[in-house]
């Protein structure tokens, strides 16, 4: 069976893939309709985030038996008409939940202790120590929404400081030793941070809005790591200026293309997301969470491993 590769990955999966008896073929530079003029002639597909499978395209891939996404998320793939095509899909979680969960911890950590701003302050001779006095983990109340992968990956992380770590998911009984679950209400009523763990769904766009953190009992702080339409800029930006949220650690953005490669929809940068940008109480990162030299070979090796026990289960 043929493999069309969209993306560049680690080469751990091209060579996983040939020893299963697969043949790679290489195309990162195609564009989406040359793409769908050859689509036909693959059993398989990898991609990361190139550009979106929709219905038009996988219909054309009249032999498609499997698409594999680099990456946590398949938001890119049209699943109901993957589902209805027989073509199974399968996403690498697995291997970028410890990256995730670091990269969150680093966020927290550069938030509470001012690391970034007293950074640039020292750079050009200013010597404030009383100014970025700092805050300690410890003994807070960390919430999370979400607990799969990633929440449990920075839920273990989190296990060495002495905090308290809530989560809040729509599957019950899922606690583990690192995390107890509450239900939203009691999550809103306790934490002093709130870190996104959730994919983009219906029920997580926009999931926090103006009525959502006014929910909050506390002034807390905000760390996403998860998908950028999750939070609505603009009731951000206002909650950072009331000082309801008290800084934020943004990885995504609302702004990003749902490619995920590139970043603005439109040339003119918003105006709340300059804000962002000028705001002291705000770090942002290019949507790296996820992107280790580590979690690159974790990831590829992810998807040859479920590609494997797939088919070796349709011939048992």
């Amino acid at each position: 069976m043929k493999v069309l590769h969209l993306d560049e990955n680690h080469p751990a999966l091209a060579e996983g893939l040939a020893q299963l008896g697969f043949k790679n073929h290489m195309d990162y530079k195609s564009s989406k309709t040359e793409i769908e003029a050859k689509i036909q002639d693959y059993q398989g597909l990898i991609i990361r985030s190139r550009f979106p499978l929709d219905a038009t395209i996988l219909q054309k891939a009249t032999q498609l038996k499997f698409i594999g996404r680099v990456g946590a998320g398949l938001e890119n793939i049209d699943l109901s008409a993957a589902a209805e095509l027989g073509i199974e899909c399968f996403n690498a979680p697995e291997g970028n939940r410890n990256a995730v969960g670091e990269h969150s911890l680093g966020l927290l950590l550069n938030l509470f202790n001012r690391i970034r701003i007293s950074d640039q302050e020292v750079r050009q001779g200013v010597w404030k120590r009383e100014a970025n006095r700092g805050l300690e983990i410890e003994g807070k109340t960390i919430g999370l929404i979400g607990y799969g992968n990633m929440g449990k990956a920075f839920a273990k992380v989190l296990s060495g400081f002495d905090c308290e770590v809530i989560f809040y998911d729509l599957k019950k009984d899922i606690a583990d030793e690192n995390a107890t679950q509450v239900e939203l209400q009691t999550l809103q009523e306790n934490a002093d941070v709130l870190s996104l763990h959730t994919p983009l769904t219906e029920l997580t766009k926009n999931i926090v809005n103006v009525e959502f953190i006014a929910a909050f009992k506390k002034n807390f702080w905000l760390i996403n790591t998860a998908r950028g339409k999750s939070v609505v800029t603009k009731d951000l930006v206002e909650a950072l200026k009331s000082g309801k949220i008290l800084g934020a650690g943004l990885d995504v953005l609302e702004f990003e293309k749902s490619s995920f490669e590139n970043f603005f929809t439109e040339q003119e940068l918003p105006e709340d997301f300059k804000y962002l940008t000028q705001s002291q109480q705000v770090i942002l990162t290019p949507h790296i969470a996820g992107w280790t030299q580590e979690s690159k070979y974790k990831l590829a090796q992810t998807i040859v491993n479920k590609v494997a026990n797939h088919f070796k289960k349709s011939t048992s």
